[in-house]
């Protein structure tokens, strides 16, 4: 890959992270001040920045609390930052969801509840319900990573088993009224969907939710089976009267950052397409779908003129198959590698967080001599691929991308150029 064409592809990058900035995507949704207190509460992976710019943009008295990602805290001055273990939780993310409930116990009619909302929340708020400890929910969140399950059916399966999610956090703010402010890491932009809706109750059934676990085979530690099987705690129903003062925004999203990334693309000379910002599956198969095209275009002109740049958004999933290094970009990316190897092409696959998986990258660069150069190296991209071990494969060509925490968190951004 040339230079030229790395600095293309992670300006594209930072367009696309800087269209859900939080203090642009907040500036034009601030809710009207309430005759009471203004109690801000949050979680994800960005919840800090939101605060940091909330506390900067708000015209008003207003106190708070807001859990990230350890390590992705930034100084705020009346909105308290905790952080906690993600994507498995831990005891401190059990004493976080506890700091919510406290901020926003004994509220009245005329306060004023702000929740900011952002992907990752789902692991940072554990609340076990009932008898089960946190040790379940950590076996729950485990099973699910491992399972390939999307993650509307993880999120419908974790609002059952919780007693945070699934908009209990709202119901607890009654009779204050609810604002959330949601960015939005999930494909189709449902907001009950992002962080599984501590503010923001869902349709889905604890019936469904069953349904869903047996259809994706999803292998329920036996505790957790149980509490679905049984009646106690079902997540509130949207139609409660609690929730008839309350408001629902999205913010910032995929849709809103790849079209940003596309003007900006064009602003270079280089036409874009927009494949989707809604991209769901498995990622080596998405991978091999987004090769396909390359290839097309590559060699026929079709169904996009050379040069293109062809971007898309969404969250892929990994079924683990071995304990290999990675996370679902630089998987898809490796795939996409090998179904397209020898052909011209350019290609940034990243988490717009700034993390893909467990380890310190966002994603990774390749390009159709990927595979080739592994091979090089002594490696096996194919083997590599089968034992989930993409981070192990973009290290040893030095193509990992490493921007750090962005402070934000959109899906996934997948861009590939074809001159």
């Amino acid at each position: 890959m040339t230079p030229e064409d790395r600095s293309f592809l992670a300006s594209l990058f930072a367009t696309a992270v800087a269209a859900a900035d939080p203090m642009r995507a907040l500036a034009a949704h601030l809710p009207e001040r309430p005759k009471g207190r203004t109690i801000v509460i949050g979680a994800g992976k960005g919840a800090a920045q939101l605060a940091a710019a909330f506390e900067r943009l708000w015209q008003g008295p207003l106190e708070g609390v807001v859990v990230t990602r350890y390590g992705y805290a930034c100084p705020t001055a009346r909105i308290r930052v905790l952080e906690a273990a993600h994507p498995v939780p831990d005891a401190a993310g059990r004493a976080a969801s506890a700091a919510l409930f406290d901020a926003v116990r004994g509220l009245g009619p005329d306060d004023l509840v702000v929740a900011l909302v952002c992907g990752g929340g789902s692991a940072l708020l554990p609340c076990p319900p009932g008898d089960l400890t946190l040790d379940d929910e950590a076996a729950l969140n485990r099973a699910l990573l491992a399972s390939g399950a999307p993650i509307s059916v993880m999120n419908a399966i974790r609002k059952q088993v919780s007693g945070i999610k699934g908009g209990r956090l709202a119901a607890a703010c009654f009779p204050a009224r609810v604002v959330s402010l949601v960015v939005s890491d999930v494909p189709g932009d449902d907001p009950a969907q992002v962080a599984s809706g501590p503010t923001v109750p869902d349709a889905v059934t604890r019936a469904e939710a069953r349904a869903l676990a047996q259809s994706w085979r999803i292998g329920l530690p036996p505790r957790i089976a149980d509490w679905l099987a049984g009646e106690a705690g079902p997540a509130p129903d949207p139609r409660d009267p609690v929730f008839a003062r309350n408001e629902v925004r999205v913010i910032a999203s995929a849709r809103l950052s790849l079209e940003a990334a596309a003007q900006a693309a064009a602003a270079k000379g280089v036409p874009a397409v927009i494949l989707s910002d809604a991209i769901e599956g498995e990622a080596r198969d998405v991978g091999r779908v987004h090769a396909a095209l390359v290839r097309e275009v590559a060699s026929r002109d079709r169904p996009f003129a050379r040069p293109v740049v062809m971007l898309s958004g969404g969250e892929t999933t990994v079924t683990l198959r071995a304990k290999g290094r990675g996370g679902r970009n630089s998987e898809f990316l490796l795939a996409a590698a090998l179904a397209a190897e020898g052909v011209p092409f350019a290609a940034l696959a990243a988490d717009t967080d700034g993390i893909d998986g467990s380890e310190d990258n966002a994603g990774a660069f390749a390009t159709g001599e990927s595979a080739a150069r592994l091979r090089t190296l002594g490696r096996d991209p194919a083997a590599l691929l089968a034992g989930n071990d993409a981070f192990t494969a973009f290290e040893a060509l030095g193509d990992l991308f490493t921007p750090g925490p962005t402070g934000t968190n959109v899906n996934d951004f997948r861009a590939f150029l074809i001159r």
